[in-house]
């Protein structure tokens, strides 16, 4: 059993030695022989773990899924040292009290840590406890009590929109007389956690996905579910212009943020992906005609780590975006969109089809192939740039080569799907000219007929006077 995925990383699974050298070996890259059958981990040989790493990607062809930092009980406190070398001793005393399993009580052994970019989680038997970072980046800002306090409070009516049982209450983390912390009572407030229940592991889309264990059953039911969210939804519409408008800031933005020089990403790539982006706008404004009208007050953040289906007819959504309602404010499409290419990035080329065609079917929205490839570049664009921020976090300092080639591989797909939209729509538009001229030459061939018809009265007009 695994808990809700609360964070914005994955953690990759772990690989025996055994596994790591044969798959070394494929490409000539073994250069130590470490113990025979030794578990590869936080603790065990990281250089081993950074040559796997970079194995995966040449073999994947792209960034692998970085993992989430989770951290044994044996180094909870070392990084609590860490952060307190940081300069926030505060925060240090918290991570440590809630990685303490003896304040879970004696029914908890163990206290699993995942460390997000913005979150701290710590598993603790059938629970999940949630602690948000005191970070200000972009249009979050968590760095009072009263911020996290209405982050934590709008997270957990938001997520109950698709989780209901899953996201059970806001809960305070007590200081007491004596200067400890405590989760039941105490004289101050220092933080608030959201307290969550543990959902299936084995049962999360993406997990689903590795084992190829996906139905159509489990595909129709998640496509059902999300269909009933959108259509009961808060509308948030737009004009077409207002729409369009506001897609072009978005694309503008994205790229001059990945272009910044301090990340070292690709500025031809980014330029060449703004450029396209940026034309698809201008050259198929028609196939945007109505979206805006559709926009709803949707998840934002709809990945496959954060889809669980449970037994039938359970299916939980969890982990939507709740700081910022803008980032929420979303074409149906784009939010299966991005559902779709994550799930292509993990593998699932054809169950990624296959969701897009049967949202179709079961919401009734006819949108183009051409579009939605279009909403899936601007999602991994996006999906870019939140890699590329983990490079300025010294968090993840130790993990900059593989934030940084994720930014790369986002940015590939970006390009891709954005060439490939452009020629979809090129052909559907080709094919609707086509079709309009097939239909005016059906008129023309009729044309010479009332043609001739039309004339005859004249030729007798011309006869009687004639006569």
């Amino acid at each position: 059993m695994k808990s809700v995925s609360a964070g914005r990383t994955e953690p990759l699974a772990k690989v025996t030695v055994k596994t790591l050298k044969r798959r070394m070996r494929a490409i000539g890259r073994v250069r130590a022989e470490p113990r025979r059958g030794r578990p590869i981990g936080l603790g065990a040989d990281r250089k081993a773990m950074r040559t796997l790493r970079s194995l995966k990607e040449d073999l994947a062809g792209r960034a692998v899924r970085p993992a989430a930092t989770r951290e044994p009980r044996t180094a909870r406190e070392s990084r609590a040292v860490a952060l307190s070398r940081e300069g926030d001793p505060e925060l240090a005393a918290k991570v440590a009290y809630l990685a303490d399993p003896h304040h879970f009580g004696g029914h908890v052994r163990a206290v699993e840590v995942i460390e997000t970019h913005f979150a701290w989680v710590f598993l603790a038997g059938s629970r999940a406890l949630k602690l948000k970072k005191p970070v200000h980046q972009a249009s979050m800002d968590y760095r009072t009590l009263a911020a996290r306090e209405r982050a934590c409070r709008a997270e957990l009516a938001l997520n109950r929109r698709l989780a209901p049982g899953a996201y059970l209450r806001v809960v305070a983390l007590w200081r007491t007389r004596e200067g400890a912390l405590s989760r039941r009572a105490g004289v101050r407030i220092v933080d608030w956690l959201i307290e969550m229940r543990k959902l299936p592991a084995a049962r999360r889309l993406d997990a689903l996905l590795a084992r190829g264990a996906l139905d159509g059953r489990d595909r129709h039911r998640l496509l059902v579910r999300l269909g009933t969210f959108f259509s009961g939804a808060t509308r948030r519409p737009m004009s077409d212009r207002a729409y369009r408008a506001r897609l072009r800031r978005q694309i503008v933005s994205s790229a001059r943020e990945l272009g910044a020089p301090d990340l070292g990403l690709a500025p031809g790539r980014v330029a060449r992906l703004e450029r396209s982006q940026l034309e698809f706008l201008v050259r198929h404004a028609r196939m945007l005609a109505g979206r805006g009208a559709r926009l709803v007050d949707g998840h934002g953040d709809l990945r496959p780590e954060h889809v669980f289906l449970g037994e039938w007819p359970r299916v939980w959504v969890i982990d939507c975006l709740e700081f910022d309602p803008d980032l929420r404010r979303l074409d149906p499409a784009e939010e299966i969109a991005f559902l779709a290419l994550e799930c292509a990035r993990l593998g699932g080329a054809r169950v990624a089809a296959d969701l897009l065609a049967e949202y179709r079917c079961v919401t009734g929205d006819p949108a183009p192939q051409a579009l939605t490839d279009f909403y899936m570049s601007r999602r991994a664009a996006v999906r870019a740039q939140l890699a590329a921020w983990h490079l300025r976090d010294k968090a993840f300092v130790g993990q900059r080569r593989i934030w940084r080639a994720r930014a790369h591989s986002y940015l590939r797909d970006a390009l891709r799907l954005s060439r490939r939209a452009a020629g979809l729509a090129y052909v559907a538009s080709l094919t609707a000219f086509r079709t309009r001229g097939e239909a005016s030459g059906v008129i023309a061939k009729a044309s010479p007929a009332r043609r001739s018809s039309s004339s005859a009265p004249s030729h007798r007009g011309a006869a009687r006077s004639a006569t």
